[in-house]
């Protein structure tokens, strides 16, 4: 344990359970409208800035973002959240508190990101040997916006091929520029939070810094796992929680089948829903998570991408009363595909879902959905949170009695997400 550590009850974490005084935070989230109570949010920073147009299409950005308008874009949808009362929490100084609080997570931080199959296990023993020394803020850095080999703290080694044989401006360290939305890396069902198993190469770091924060940051002591994927893949993104106990799962770019059908056994296994519908979504760029097509913006509304409204479907699945715990999937039933609007409403005990499209125009409804326009936060029933240029989206939420939060996103989307990938809610009030 290092000079920044302060002593934590890892096994008291591991075993889960809850907190036992009662001025310690409660977490949990049912729904994806009740009022917002808790955030977790990442503000850009210096990962960001490695982006370049050699590098954005394999880090996933469209564009090279200029970073200071981001800070200020986010700030604004920081303090928007505040306004309402909500606890804004950064992944940053979660990670870094994280870090100092524990010295198996600082050990486990840099074993995830020193890879020794591709930096030799000598350079990869020298450099964690290194960063095992380094202060926690500073490690927390690292960590997220990576190394290059010219950033390496010690003098080249003669013997080195792999030191030899790649540019100062490589990563030996990768960058996590997607950390910005913290939905994907983890989400909440219940009083349970969900640890991801991301797709992409880029992407799949995240979910280490996000399980070294919920198991070992004192905030968190006591907080059970809902699922944990170490294999099929399954993003937050294509995770919609319809109505208590009633959870949609988008399978297309993102999320693969084998991983919806493990999360949907894991919940019903603890209790945490009894109905998963399964909803195919395009594998496309476009429409990469369910979130990108369709949010809840009350309790019986959904703002959605009118190309898809009648072509989504889903396959419902159903924990029985005799339901078995790991017995052969004895006590569920599946049906579908059927349209999903009405296979939603049904499971969630309502007569219709309210449908807000983003545009009778097609060119304009299919703008305003690579802009983000269908990816809103509610921040409480009939309340939500957009991007400001989805002009048309936004007035029909208007229209529609929805009360729409305006936030600028010109740069914060260059990486395809709006306010609802920007944010994991760890804790709404039931609806």
């Amino acid at each position: 344990m290092g000079a920044d550590a302060v002593p934590v009850d890892h096994e008291k974490d591991r075993r889960g359970g809850v907190p036992d005084r009662a001025d310690e935070p409660r977490y949990g989230v049912t729904s994806e409208v009740g009022a917002l109570r808790t955030v977790l949010l990442h503000r850009p920073g210096a990962e960001l800035r490695r982006l370049t147009p050699r590098n954005n299409d394999q880090l996933l950005f469209d564009g090279i973002p200029w970073v200071e308008r981001a800070q200020q874009e986010h700030d604004i949808f920081a303090d928007v959240l505040g306004g309402r009362g909500v606890e804004v929490l950064l992944l940053s100084d979660l990670l870094a508190e994280t870090i100092a609080a524990s010295g198996a997570a600082r050990i486990q931080g840099i074993s995830a990101a020193v890879d020794a199959r591709r930096l030799g296990h000598a350079l990869a023993d020298e450099l964690a040997a290194y960063l095992r020394g380094v202060p926690a803020a500073e490690l927390a850095e690292i960590l997220m916006a990576g190394m290059t080999f010219d950033e390496l703290p010690f003098g080249p080694d003669a013997a080195s091929l792999v030191r030899r044989m790649h540019h100062g401006a490589d990563f030996v360290i990768a960058p996590l520029p997607n950390l910005l939305f913290t939905r994907d890396s983890s989400f909440w069902v219940g009083p349970r939070v969900a640890i991801t198993s991301l797709a992409l190469p880029a992407r799949m770091r995240e979910t280490s810094l996000t399980d070294l924060i919920y198991a070992f940051h004192p905030r968190f002591l006591g907080v059970r796992r809902a699922y944990e994927s170490h294999t099929a893949p399954i993003e937050g993104g294509d995770v919609l929680l319809l109505a208590p106990g009633v959870v949609a799962v988008g399978v297309g770019e993102r999320t693969s089948p084998a991983g919806a059908e493990a999360l949907a056994r894991s919940l019903f296994d603890d209790g945490l829903a009894h109905t998963v519908l399964v909803v195919p979504i395009a594998q496309t760029r476009a429409t990469m998570h369910l979130d990108t097509v369709c949010t809840m913006v009350d309790t019986d509304a959904v703002v959605m991408y009118p190309a898809v409204r009648d072509e989504l479907c889903a396959f419902t699945i159903h924990r029985e009363d005799d339901y078995a715990v790991r017995e052969g999937g004895g006590g569920v039933t599946m049906r579908g595909p059927d349209p999903f609007l009405p296979a939603a409403a049904e499971a969630m005990g309502i007569g219709k879902l309210r449908v807000i499209d983003t545009g009778l125009d097609g060119v304009t409804a299919e703008r305003e959905q690579w802009d983000d326009g269908n990816n809103t936060l509610a921040v409480a029933p009939g309340v939500v949170i957009a991007y400001e240029r989805n002009e048309m989206t936004n007035a029909r939420l208007l229209d529609a009695g929805i009360e729409v939060l305006p936030i600028p996103g010109s740069e914060l989307g260059s990486g395809r997400g709006g306010p609802r990938c920007l944010s994991c809610p760890l804790a709404r009030d039931d609806v």
